[in-house]
């Protein structure tokens, strides 16, 4: 006999009802009689909005991203709008990338506001997350949607929602829309489409936002250099393939390289067992064409072209990848250095970064006589603080996870523009005799010696999620008062927003959104940070440790005594 709990089996019901096609209904029926495990992890919860909006595996149900979930969102949120601008004729894009539905997923978000009386532009065909940041303002929208699960497995997509300033949702409104979703029925959504109301948008849009992202890419290289530095780029069979070629092409990059394998894109993402450049097997092919035609730098985007991962050539001419600290690094020194240049640090800037990303960001801007602001994990926090201090210049910001946004005219992390600065500063040092990987050891000797691991666990399911969050629990019932036999100096808890100094016994809030995040300092400078990630079922612990170098000729010693420091740190913690 087939048990199924009731709080699941009234879920279900729910969708055997006549809102729902008969395709639906007949496809959870069978679901009942062959799969109630699966049954259950498609109607335990609801799909929350998490760090990067809403990801989830594709299926039916509550748990699972549809045309039911998506357009109970779209229409929460197209009810929300039209409180918010009653007064206006509401404006909304809508972009999508290579994954599976995609395209399907965004006519039907189209379809919504339509219905509800919303003037759509909707781009024809697939585009990079950035150019819809970009066209949000540039077509004068009130809000904007992107269909993407970003690095997510292919079985996965989402729904990232962006407002008036180009950024993505954040206090008060993303509670509040959520509120309007959750307050609806199924049976309440808008399908019918009104077709004068969605205006498709391409090329024109396209050309004015790669001309923009040459100009706030390019800083004085000379067209020789540029022509010189031999790229490789791999679009992992996503969509930056619609915009990096072009943009490097206008900004006078000649010696290009794609590899052709992954050019098309693909939602199955085919060469490549994950289309993240955070993970190394991601950019073997790309690193193999290196080989073959002496290249100088790789660079490899996600799916929706807001992540880019960076290959430099070592110190042994071997390629090595960067990670998105060193990246972030080498992007803001020079963002830094083309301002103070230029005699435009005037106390009236900033440069941004994240709690778990590296402390050096922090220390770098000290050194220009400019504030490093931070912020929580995602590029919707800098975003804010764009918008808060309308007062101060934004030069540029990033996170650990392979995302920067140079400028502010995308208001979220930029794989295009990016991708151009990363190669800008290539030509520049190997027109003075260097490499990316030798500028990046210059700053350690300047600034300090920061090496930074970062530790992934993935607890999928129903059980993964208890799990996940009974370590955390543990965590912060059973603290630790010390790590690789140095003592914890502080604890700083984001979830309760409470800072202890557990040197003097003193504690102060927090005074930035709530968030699940647990971090510790320790006396040798160490620090160690646990966040269950927003986007996937996993959690991660963020490592970070650092010592001066006092030259170049020490840094193989001093990164080891470094990378053994950390391997003991998580060997201490059981990770």
């Amino acid at each position: 006999m087939i048990y199924i709990k009731p709080e699941i089996l009234e879920r279900v019901n729910a969708w055997l009802t006549p809102a729902f096609d008969k395709s639906t209904q007949d496809q959870i029926k069978h679901q009942i009689a062959s799969d109630p495990k699966g049954l259950e992890e498609s109607f335990y919860k609801d799909l929350e909005f998490g760090t990067g909006g809403m990801r989830g595996i594709m299926g039916l149900g509550t748990n699972r991203i549809n045309k039911y979930t998506l357009g109970k969102n779209t229409q929460g949120l197209s009810n929300y709008l039209k409180q918010s601008f009653s007064n206006e004729q509401v404006k909304v894009a809508i972009a999508y990338d290579c994954r599976h539905n995609s395209q399907t997923f965004g006519k039907v978000v189209a379809d919504v506001f339509s219905a509800n009386g919303i003037q759509v532009y909707l781009f024809e065909d697939l585009r990079a997350t950035p150019e819809l940041s970009f066209a949000l303002k540039h077509q004068g929208c009130h809000c904007g949607i992107v269909l993407t699960a970003s690095h997510n497995p292919p079985e996965y997509n989402g729904y990232k929602v962006y407002w008036q300033d180009g950024g993505q949702l954040v206090p008060p409104q993303d509670g509040e829309i959520i509120t309007e979703i959750n307050r609806l029925d199924y049976s309440e959504i808008k399908f019918d489409a009104n077709s004068d109301l969605i205006q498709y948008i391409g090329k024109d849009v396209d050309n004015v936002f790669i001309d923009n992202s040459v100009k706030n890419g390019s800083f004085n290289t000379s067209k020789e250099a540029r022509e010189n530095l031999n790229i490789v780029f791999t679009s992992l069979h996503g969509t930056s393939i619609t915009a990096v070629p072009e943009t490097l092409k206008r900004a006078g990059y000649t010696n290009v390289n794609i590899v052709e394998e992954q050019r098309e894109p693909n939602g199955d993402f085919p060469t490549v067992v994950s289309p993240n450049p955070e993970e190394p097997e991601a950019l073997k092919m790309a690193m193999a064409l290196a080989e073959k035609v002496d290249g100088d730098i790789v660079i490899g985007t996600d799916p929706d072209c807001d992540r880019l991962g960076v290959v430099v050539r070592n110190l042994e001419n071997e390629l090595v990848i960067l990670n998105g600290n060193q990246t972030m690094i080498l992007m803001t020194d020079f963002l830094l250095k083309q301002w103070k240049n230029g005699n435009k640090i005037n106390g009236n800037q900033f440069v941004a970064s994240t709690i778990v990303s590296t402390p050096m960001m922090s220390v770098l801007a000290k050194a220009y006589h400019t504030e490093c602001k931070i912020g929580l994990t995602g590029f919707k926090w800098i975003a804010k603080m764009i918008k808060d201090f309308p007062q101060l210049d934004f030069i540029g910001g990033g996170e650990e996870s392979f995302g920067f946004m140079v400028g502010d005219f995308v208001r979220d992390k930029d794989a295009v523009t990016s991708t151009l600065l990363a190669c800008e500063i290539a030509a520049q040092a190997k027109a003075n005799d260097k490499t990316l990987y030798q500028a990046l050891i210059d700053l350690y000797v300047e600034h300090g010696f920061f090496k930074e691991r970062l530790i992934s666990l993935t607890k999928k399911g129903i059980e993964g999620a208890q799990e996940i969050k009974q370590m955390m629990i543990d965590a912060r019932e059973n603290p630790l008062n010390e790590v690789n036999g140095s003592k914890v100096t502080k604890i700083e808890d984001y979830q309760l927003s409470i800072s202890k100094d557990l040197e003097n016994n003193s504690e102060k809030t927090i005074d930035i959104p709530k968030s699940n995040v647990l971090i510790y300092y320790t006396e040798d400078g160490s620090k160690i940070a646990l966040r269950p990630s927003g986007t996937e079922p996993k959690i991660k612990f963020y490592i970070s440790v650092n010592t001066k170098l006092d030259n170049v000729s020490d840094f193989a010693k001093t990164e080891q005594l470094l990378e053994n420091r950390i391997d003991a740190i998580l060997k201490g913690m059981k990770i």
